[in-house]
């Protein structure tokens, strides 16, 4: 799998896809530090990334078309 993903890297908008683990991850360590219960963590979670993901999406737009 590690393979797999080191190959789908070489291609310029596949790297995109490492930012899905990394928020997942992020989201839900920033939840677990903030509630204790299954439920709210993952709902906090849920809401971190989305939140996430639309300022990473801004910022590429704003990127896109600064440099375009």
């Amino acid at each position: 799998m590690i393979a797999a993903l080191l190959l789908l890297a070489q291609f310029p908008m596949n790297r995109m896809w490492f930012a899905v683990p990394l928020i997942i991850s992020v989201s839900l360590v920033y939840a677990g530090t903030r509630h204790e219960a299954m439920r709210p963590i993952l709902r906090h979670a849920v809401s971190c990334a989305v939140w996430m993901t639309g300022f990473i999406a801004a910022i590429m737009l704003l990127l896109w078309l600064l440099g375009g």
